[in-house]
């Protein structure tokens, strides 16, 4: 039997993302009503622009006071997909304080405030659901937090900005410069016209924040990742993983320690080879690779960003969040019980290609190999070319700690004969 008085929802935000999740509840009304057990009514949304046209959307329902529409009691889920800290915060708080149940598409608010958010909605006895803050249409969070809830996952290695790997990927197929693919992004509209938070890594860098904490069952702050961006990756950079047999992308990657008593989480460029799936990730396409104890390797792979993908997995979150309400029951919130701490950069351990602009004379090899053995650092290949007395030496380490690898590249510019380091590059997926 399904239930007729209607679930009320107020929508926080009507741009891309929200004016696409306002247009499949309206158009998708009944099939949502079958499925969820009970009809939903979006009773409220809240815009900074209330002039704008929206199609589709009773102008009756908006308003310019979030603060008002969320204080109203009788709402039963509210969506904020307006992002930022403040005043998004608050509004989410107020939500359960005044009853509703919230699906947030905020990554950054999650990555720096999620344990608090946790926290109220535990308070107030409501859900916090947040699978669109990372991958886009990817079912990625609620496999980590379901699916493989009784699982011991080890890793995560993933591609979760498709501005970034769609400049990458430009630059591997096409030979062009890293400006060059990044005009074409903000042409096509993949890039905005300040792509910082993407190129830089902070995008990456808040949903490897939300990844590791659902995966490691501790709490893991934006703060904790380490990040890279990639506006330095060259075509002398692609060329060299060529010749490697492998391929440039910005990697999200959150690993357990060895022993189990600690974890990590880092974005930065990485070498990968060619024969890794993550290789194959084309455009602007997202993947994640899990790796677990008893599931083994999975990988998730779709769309990471736009309005329908985006607007897909908030709807996914609205129907699971009503149903629990329906049910008078809540889905799983914060998992945090390992409490695990974050180990610093230095801790890192993975394989190395440095690029070293030096003196093209006799004994600079053996002065540059003699540096990494004294920082304990292995060298596995090295290639040298020289012109004009001037030479490129590329060395390949074996595995070591970042720790060391910095050490070492700080000994190595001091050398006479180093005129530069062009490039550090991790290598990774082997």
């Amino acid at each position: 039997m399904m239930r007729t008085r209607p679930l009320k929802v107020a929508l926080l935000g009507c741009g891309v993302v929200g004016s696409e999740v306002a247009r499949i509840m309206t158009t998708h009304a009944d099939d949502l009503a079958a499925r969820i057990g009970a009809p939903v009514e979006l009773a409220g949304v809240a815009v900074r622009r209330p002039s704008k046209v929206r199609e589709g959307i009773d102008p009756d329902l908006i308003t310019t006071d979030a603060t008002a529409l969320v204080k109203r009691g009788d709402l039963d889920v509210v969506v904020e997909v307006i992002g930022g800290i403040e005043p998004a915060r608050t509004l989410i708080t107020t939500a359960f304080e005044h009853g509703a149940s919230v699906v947030s598409a905020n990554k950054a608010l999650l990555a720096q405030d999620g344990a608090a958010l946790h926290a109220a909605a535990d308070e107030h006895g409501r859900d916090l659901y947040y699978e669109a803050a990372v991958a886009g249409a990817i079912p990625l969070i609620r496999p980590l937090r379901e699916s493989l809830a009784g699982d011991k996952v080890n890793r995560v290695l993933g591609i979760v900005n498709g501005t970034t790997n769609f400049i990458l990927d430009k630059m591997d197929s096409t030979g062009a410069g890293y400006q060059e693919a990044l005009d074409e992004a903000t042409a096509l509209g993949y890039a905005e016209a300040d792509p910082t938070a993407d190129v830089e890594g902070f995008d990456a860098a808040a949903k490897a924040a939300i990844l590791a904490g659902i995966a490691f069952h501790t709490r893991v702050r934006l703060d904790d990742v380490y990040r890279e961006g990639m506006t330095e990756v060259t075509a002398a950079d692609f060329a060299s993983a060529k010749e490697m047999g492998c391929t440039i992308k910005l990697l999200a990657i959150c690993e357990r320690a060895a022993d189990g008593a600690s974890v990590t989480a880092r974005v930065h460029p990485a070498m990968i080879p060619l024969s890794h799936p993550l290789a194959s990730v084309r455009g602007a396409y997202n993947a994640v690779f899990v790796e677990s104890d008893a599931a083994g390797q999975l990988m998730f792979y779709g769309p990471g960003a736009g309005g329908s993908p985006t607007a897909s997995a908030v709807l996914g979150d609205l129907v699971a969040v009503c149903r629990n309400r329906l049910s008078g029951a809540t889905g799983p919130g914060e998992s945090a019980y390992a409490a695990l701490p974050v180990s610093p950069m230095g801790d890192v351990v993975t394989r190395y290609h440095i690029s070293l602009d030096v003196a093209d004379k006799p004994g600079v090899l053996a002065q540059v190999a003699t540096v990494f053995a004294e920082h304990g650092v292995s060298i596995d290949t090295v290639r040298q070319q020289g012109k004009d007395g001037e030479a490129s030496l590329v060395v390949v380490t074996h595995r070591a700690s970042d720790a060391a690898l910095t050490g070492t590249v700080e000994a190595l510019r001091k050398l006479d004969t180093v005129r530069g380091v062009a490039s550090i590059m991790r290598v990774e997926g082997e």
